[in-house]
C-alpha cells in the first residue's frame, strides 16, 4: 500500500500537497492509478480525483480533461472528484490481482472514507460484459466523515458548454459529442450544488452510458465489484508468472491487457496524448492509437506469461490490416476502429500538462513509411503458426496473405523511412527497420517450416540471409565498433540492442557486445538510457526512454552480466509510480515520470525483464 502523508515528505519521490481541501491541489502529476474494462479506462490522481477519461472509446474527446487542463482558478474543472473535509492523509492501493482501485482518505480528526473504482468487467450471459461505464463506491470507515461530490465532465476538449438535467436517482449531462447519465443513490442535490454532506451509509455511483439501470443501485455495484473482482483474479491465476518480481509483472500484465480495446483487438501505445516526454520540449504527440510496433511486443509479453487471449483478438484486427493493404503499403498505425486517416492537429482548448502545450489529437505519423512495420505485423502473428492452445491456428491462407507482407519487407529493406523513432523531418536507412525485415523473412521461413512448405521455407530463407549479410556490411562502423542507426551512418542508437532480442545475431558476438559498450558509454545515464545520440527535429533528448533501459537489460543477461542486469532491472522497478506504472520517458536527475501514460512499450519491459532475470522456480519447489 502507497501512504502519502500531505504537508511532509513522507516519500522522496512525491511533493506534498496542503491540507485544506478547498485549495488548489497542486500541479498535475503521473502519480496515477488506470482503471479500464477493456472498452473504456480512467486516470484516478492521488487524492482519488478521475482526472482523465475517454468515452466512449480510448480515442474519444475525454470526458474528463484535469490532466490537461492547467487552469489553476477551477481545480474541479474537467474531473470527478470525491473530497474529504480537512483531509491530512491518503492511502492508494490496488486490490490485488485485480484493476480495482482502493483509497483512503483520512481527516484531522481520525475519520477516514474508503473510495473503490473500477470499470465493470466480468462474463454475463455468455459473453464479457465491458460496459463504457465507470463505479465509484463511497463509504465511511471511521466516523461520520463530510464529504463533497463533484462531477464535471466537459465536451469539446474544454471549450464546448454542458447542459445538467435531473431525474430520479441521477443526474444527465449533455455533452456536444454524447449524453452521459450519472446514477447514484447520494443526494442528487448535494452533488449538484457541490455541497458538503456526512456520510452516514455507503453510497454508490455509476457514470456511464444515458441508459436506465436495471436493479437497485447499491446491489448492482457491489455486485459489478464482486464480480469484477473475481473476473481479474481468475485471470491473473492463470499467468506463467516468474518467480522474483511477481507482482510487478501482475501489474504489468493487468495494465497490458486493459489497453486492448476487446471489441476490435486493437492495443493503444498508451492511455494518454500530449503529456511531453520532457518539460518544455513540445514533443506532445497522441498515443491513444494502434501501433503495429507496440501491439507486438505486448502481445509477446502477454504470450510469456502463457496469456495468449490478446494475440488471439489482435490477430483479428491484425488480419484487417493486412487485407486490407491489397499488398500494398501498410501504415506504422491506425485507429482502434481500423480509421486510416489521423489528422494531427492542436486543440487550443487545453492548456496542456501542467500548461506545457500544445495538445494534440490525431497522430502525423501515419502518414510516414517506416518499414520495420512489415516485420512487426509478420513477428505479431508468427505464434499462431506454432501454438497448440490457440482456437483458430495460422493455416496457409493466413501465411499467403503474410508473405504479400514479406514481399514488402524484401522490397524496402534498404530503401530510405523515418525509422521506429518516427522523425519528421529527414528519411535514412535506418538499421532497426532493414532488421525488422529480416525479422520478417526469417519468421515465414520457419512458419513455411510449420506448414511442410518446403520450397516457401527455403525461399524465405535465402531472403533473410541477403538482407542479413546486407545488415552485417551496412550497418556496422568500424571505427565506432558499433552497429549505428543507419546503413553507413555514424551515429549510435539503442534500437539495434533488438539485434540479439530478434535472433538476428549471436549475443555473444563480439560485434554486439562492442556495440553495447559503446551504447552504455554515450548513451547511459546510471541505470538510465537515450535512445539517440543525433539531435532530431527537437534538439538533442533531454529524458531517457523507458524501453531502451529494459533492451539494455536484456543484452546484458543475453552476455552474461547477470548481476549488472538485475540491478538496472531494480533501480527501473523503483522508477515506477507508487501503483506500479510507468510512462514512457523518465529524467535522470530527479527520476520523474514523463511521456504518455502508461505506456505498453515500458509496462512490456518489466514484463520481459522479470522473465529473463528471474530465478527458476525449481529453486524453491
Amino acid at each position: 500500500m502507497v501512504e502519502y502523508i500531505f504537508g511532509s515528505m513522507q516519500m522522496e519521490a512525491h511533493r506534498s500537497v496542503p491540507s485544506n481541501p478547498t485549495s488548489n491541489p497542486g500541479p498535475a502529476s503521473l502519480d496515477l492509478a488506470l482503471i479500464g474494462n477493456c472498452a473504456i479506462s480512467a486516470l484516478i490522481d492521488r487524492r482519488a480525483r478521475i482526472v482523465w477519461c475517454c468515452l466512449p472509446r480510448f480515442d474519444s474527446t475525454p470526458a474528463f480533461h484535469a490532466l490537461l487542463d492547467s487552469d489553476q482558478t477551477a481545480p474541479d474543472s474537467g474531473c470527478f472528484s470525491v473530497e474529504l473535509e480537512r483531509m491530512t492523509r491518503v492511502d492508494q492501493t490496488y486490490d490485488s490481482g485485480t484493476a480495482i482501485v482502493r483509497t483512503t482518505l483520512h481527516d484531522d480528526a481520525g475519520q477516514s472514507v474508503e473510495i473503490v473504482d473500477f470499470a465493470p468487467r466480468f462474463t454475463h450471459h455468455g459473453r464479457m460484459f465491458r460496459p463504457a461505464q465507470l463505479v465509484r463506491r463511497v463509504r465511511a470507515l471511521t466516523g461520520h466523515p463530510r464529504i463533497r461530490i463533484s462531477v464535471q465532465p466537459s465536451g469539446g476538449w474544454g471549450t464546448a458548454s454542458r447542459m445538467v438535467t435531473r431525474g430520479t436517482n441521477h443526474l444527465r449531462f449533455l455533452l456536444p459529442d454524447q449524453t452521459l447519465r450519472l446514477t447514484t443513490d447520494a443526494p442528487l442535490t448535494y452533488i449538484a450544488d457541490r455541497t458538503w454532506f456526512s456520510l452516514h451509509t455507503p453510497i454508490s455511483l455509476l457514470l456511464g452510458p444515458d441508459e436506465t439501470l436495471d436493479g437497485g443501485i447499491e446491489e448492482t455495484a457491489r455486485w459489478f465489484e464482486e464480480a469484477t473482482a473475481r473476473h481479474w483474479r481468475e485471470w491473473t491465476r492463470r499467468l506463467a508468472v516468474p518467480l522474483e518480481w511477481q507482482d510487478a509483472v501482475i501489474r504489468a500484465a493487468i495494465t497490458l491487457k486493459m489497453c486492448q480495446y476487446e471489441e476490435t483487438g486493437a492495443i493503444v501505445a498508451a492511455m494518454t496524448t500530449s503529456i511531453p516526454e520532457a518539460p518544455g520540449s513540445g514533443r506532445n504527440w497522441d498515443y491513444r492509437y494502434c501501433w503495429l510496433r507496440d501491439a507486438f511486443f505486448v502481445v509477446r509479453a502477454l504470450n510469456s506469461l502463457a496469456e495468449v487471449g490478446t494475440m488471439e483478438d489482435y490477430l483479428r484486427w491484425l488480419h484487417d490490416v493486412v487485407r486490407g493493404s491489397a499488398g500494398g503499403h501498410v501504415q506504422p498505425l491506425y485507429g482502434i476502429g481500423l480509421e486510416r486517416e489521423l489528422t494531427e492537429r492542436i486543440e487550443p482548448g487545453l492548456a496542456g500538462y501542467r500548461g506545457m502545450g500544445p495538445v494534440r489529437v490525431g497522430n502525423q505519423a501515419y502518414e510516414h513509411h517506416q518499414h520495420d512495420v512489415y516485420g512487426n505485423i509478420v513477428l505479431g502473428a508468427a505464434q499462431a503458426f506454432h501454438d497448440l492452445r490457440l482456437f483458430r491456428r495460422a493455416g496457409v491462407d493466413d501465411f499467403r496473405a503474410l508473405e504479400l507482407m514479406g514481399d514488402r519487407a524484401w522490397e524496402l529493406h534498404d530503401q530510405p523511412d523515418a525509422g521506429m523513432w518516427e522523425l519528421r523531418t529527414r528519411a535514412r536507412v535506418h538499421t532497426s527497420s532493414s532488421l525488422m525485415c529480416w525479422a520478417a523473412c526469417d519468421r515465414l521461413a520457419k512458419a513455411a517450416v510449420a506448414l511442410q512448405l518446403q520450397d516457401r521455407a527455403q525461399w524465405w530463407r535465402a531472403r533473410a540471409q541477403t538482407i542479413r549479410e546486407r545488415i552485417l556490411q551496412h550497418a556496422w562502423n568500424a571505427r565506432r565498433q558499433a552497429f549505428v542507426e543507419s546503413f553507413d551512418g555514424e551515429f549510435l542508437d539503442a534500437s539495434v540492442l533488438l539485434m540479439a532480442e530478434v535472433g538476428f545475431i549471436d549475443p555473444r558476438d563480439p560485434r554486439f557486445v562492442s556495440t553495447l559498450q559503446a551504447l552504455e558509454q554515450h548513451l547511459c545515464d546510471g541505470p538510465f538510457m537515450r535512445r539517440y545520440e543525433e539531435a532530431d527535429d527537437f534538439g538533442l533528448p533531454q529524458t531517457a526512454f523507458n524501453v531502451c533501459a529494459f533492451w539494455r537489460i536484456d543484452a546484458l543477461a543475453r552476455i552474461g552480466r547477470t548481476a549488472e542486469a538485475r540491478e538496472i532491472f531494480e533501480a527501473m522497478l523503483a522508477c515506477r509510480n507508487p501503483l506500479g506504472l510507468l510512462s514512457e520517458d523518465v529524467a535522470p536527475t530527479t527520476g520523474e515520470l514523463w511521456g504518455n501514460f502508461p505506456q505498453t512499450y515500458s509496462m512490456v519491459g518489466v514484463v520481459n525483464g522479470a522473465m529473463r532475470l528471474s530465478r527458476p522456480w525449481d529453486d524453491v519447489v
